[in-house]
């Protein structure tokens, strides 16, 4: 297998993100909506206060996102929250490993955040193993957390002290 490589996302990337996010094994685990347009992407790509937007890529191509977005309240300052898809072909590979690695050596190394958190939907057994493969714990659930193809489904609330 070659290399994951881990870098920062550019405007260039947009297609790349329409792309991954257009296979339903990708936006069914998301809060993302089907058929994103080249449009939304180029939006998203845009620089925000406290963003953070990783790419994962095998041989030039994206293949994996984390975007982490640090709280802007000077009493919540300490604190980060992201998001995490890893593309359909290549999902089992070590990209979400990759991707929560770098992600977590920024925050605790670069960042000064103490508490990482995150939304997860409860039967996704998959992202929860990786999450507590990096120290996350359920701290609650979100009853009828997100509608997802015309059903309600719950989430776990996680979160990784430093």
């Amino acid at each position: 297998m070659s290399e994951i490589v881990i870098r920062h996302a550019e405007l260039t990337d947009a297609e790349a993100f329409r792309q991954n996010y257009t296979h339903p094994g990708v936006y069914h685990d998301t809060l993302q909506l089907p058929h994103p347009s080249l449009q939304y992407w180029q939006e998203r790509l845009l620089p925000k206060p406290g963003q953070r937007r990783l790419v994962a890529c095998i041989d030039d191509t994206i293949v994996g996102d984390l975007a982490l977005q640090v709280e802007a309240s000077p009493r919540r300052s300490h604190v980060a929250s992201f998001g995490i898809s890893v593309a359909a072909h290549a999902q089992g590979r070590g990209v979400g490993s990759a991707l929560m690695r770098e992600m977590i050596t920024l925050c605790d190394n670069w960042l000064r955040i103490e508490r990482i958190e995150l939304t997860v939907f409860s039967d996704n057994p998959s992202a929860l193993a990786l999450y507590r493969k990096f120290g996350f714990e359920i701290e609650g659930t979100g009853k009828k957390f997100a509608l997802r193809n015309g059903e309600y489904v719950d989430a776990y609330y996680m979160a990784r002290m430093k």
